[in-house]
């Protein structure tokens, strides 16, 4: 094999004693500019008028969750929550899928490395090590995570190694392997294995899996949220699933922004996994969140799937031809308030946002340790109704731990976590309904959305600890406790049933969510103990 020509910021340990000797051209550990020179003569994608990269994915503009699959062996028999979110793949298959992928890395003209860190409080990151075979999607991984001092690099080892190749196509033959997408993820053999699509994210939620994996056994919660900190030190963690509304209430221009989307909870500290944002892109605009609508024209910023006019290369974000999913991304320092550090105290206020499109949850509601456990297993949400042909009412999504694609483990194992650390740390844990009030989402109901100055007023009550002295009621159908009068809001609207104009309507779907989250608890209620049992809602 010939020598490789090795350029950039070269560590001692190098592919080859990774195991996967090449003699492709390598660019290791390049910056922004570098990258982007080399994804725009390599005709990746196009630079528009403000700067941005412009790129299209193909036809995976989102995760391929049914290829991703964990091979089970002695390590993870009894470690991996096993099921349609955790599909196996056996040793061998694997090891077949390994010896394909180095054997197309000694085909490859040119690669690109980036030795990275997933975490950043030092004792509880991973090293990671992220091999490509597009610039772009080194520049992006770049972004997304944590970037070591140059200093580090030098002897810089790495712990896990990601390799993504779009070129690749998997054999569900050879590979077990649903399709040509595979995502392979052998956590005793610290590799993970992309191939089959060009989206970036899939990269990004690599390492979410391998920390989500890791943490519980040192004790740290890691969590899919978004977190902030107020001006008296004050952190605050927002669970919540897409369309919730997670980015834009931690996008707080009074709050500091430790990170949008991955973080972990450890004993001293709220710590972002990620250097960077992966900000939804489809009809952002610059009067609802200027802060995200800035980075897209900002040089370094990688636009997936945005449309753009060749020749003007002007972008339009509300054109979803390419994707309803269109992304952006960007590091956190392009956010004006974001922390130095990526990290603050440990939480003093939990937020868990749902858009209940039933129209039956109240706006806000404290929750006790044991209904946090409980809604953090559900994570429920709402999709609306006339989203697809068909469909005229609302459906219920539950994912558990508000993140199920990510989470290796059994859900109570984050669960737990969390409920004691909401009870060694006296956090209070608010449920927050930014969907529908005044009725449903249905076609022909009376709900409207919930106004955002009432989220954003009661919110504020909650973090500045106001909310703690209010008046509270229990709520009839899920028992926690509801606020009765607060200062700035109509009392009426803290009483759903109250704003719909037919409370027998009401009785039904607030009756019919209740039996749908009975359900979709059942298979929790052995790995539970009986208080988080008792804090299910009560069927009439």
């Amino acid at each position: 094999m010939a020598a490789a020509e090795i350029s950039g910021v070269v560590p001692a340990f190098g592919l080859a004693q990774s195991g996967y000797p090449t003699p492709a051209r390598q660019y290791w550990n390049l910056g922004t500019a570098p990258l982007v020179e080399l994804a725009v003569s390599r005709n990746e994608g196009l630079l528009s008028r403000d700067g941005a990269f412009v790129v299209e994915t193909g036809k995976h503009t989102g995760r391929s969750a049914k290829d991703k699959f964990i091979v089970r062996d002695a390590v993870t028999e009894n470690a991996i929550w096993w099921g349609a979110t955790n599909k196996s793949m056996t040793p061998d298959q694997f090891a077949a899928l390994k010896a394909d992928f180095a054997a197309a890395l000694a085909q490859k003209e040119t690669l690109f490395v980036q030795d990275l860190y997933g975490g950043s409080q030092p004792q509880h990151r991973v090293k990671v090590r992220v091999i490509t075979e597009k610039a772009w999607h080194s520049l992006f991984i770049r972004t997304l995570l944590v970037r070591p001092e140059l200093a580090d690099l030098a002897d810089f080892i790495p712990d896990y190694t990601i390799i993504d190749l779009p070129s690749f196509k998997a054999s569900p033959e050879r590979h077990g392997s649903r399709t040509e997408t595979i995502i392979g993820v052998d956590f005793e053999g610290k590799t993970i294995l992309i191939g089959g699509t060009a989206y970036a994210g899939e990269m990004k939620k690599s390492v979410f899996s391998i920390l989500n994996y890791l943490l519980p056994l040192s004790g740290v919660m890691p969590m899919h949220c978004s977190a902030n900190i107020g001006p008296k030190g004050d952190t605050a963690v927002f669970f919540g699933l897409s369309g919730t509304g997670k980015t834009t209430l931690s996008a707080d221009a009074s709050r500091t922004l430790i990170g949008d989307d991955e973080h972990g909870w450890s004993d001293t500290a709220v710590f972002n996994f990620e250097g960077g944002c992966y900000a939804k892109m489809i009809r952002l605009s610059a009067e609802a969140e200027p802060e995200i609508y800035a980075t897209t024209k900002r040089f370094g910023t990688v636009l997936e799937n945005v449309v753009i006019d060749p020749l003007t290369r002007e972008i339009d974000l509300d054109d979803n031809r390419l994707a309803e999913n269109s992304r952006g991304s960007y590091p956190i320092e392009a956010i004006p308030n974001a922390s130095a550090d990526n990290l603050g105290p440990v939480p003093k206020n939990i937020i868990m946002l749902t858009a209940d499109a039933f129209g039956v949850l109240p706006p806000i509601a404290r929750l006790t340790p044991e209904q946090a456990m409980y809604h953090f297993l559900s994570g429920y949400t709402a999709r609306v109704a006339g989203t697809e042909i068909g469909v005229t009412e609302p459906e219920a999504t539950f994912s558990t731990c508000f993140g199920a694609p990510f989470m290796p483990r059994h859900p109570s194992v984050y669960g737990n976590l969390l409920k004691e650390r909401i009870a060694r740390g006296g956090v209070d844990v608010w449920l927050v309904n930014t969907g529908w009030t005044g009725g449903g989402a249905g076609t022909g109901d009376t709900g409207t959305r919930m106004p955002i100055k009432v989220t954003r007023a009661l919110l504020n009550a909650a973090l500045d600890g106001s909310l703690k002295t209010a008046e509270f009621r229990t709520d009839d159908n899920f028992g926690f406790a509801v606020p009765v009068a607060v200062p700035g809001v109509d009392s009426k609207i803290l009483n759903p049933r109250e704003t719909w104009p037919d409370k027998a309507a009401y009785d039904a779907r607030a009756a019919r969510l209740v039996g749908m989250f009975i359900d979709n608890f059942a298979p929790f209620e052995a790995h539970v103990d009986a208080a988080v049992r008792d804090s299910a809602p009560k069927a009439a």
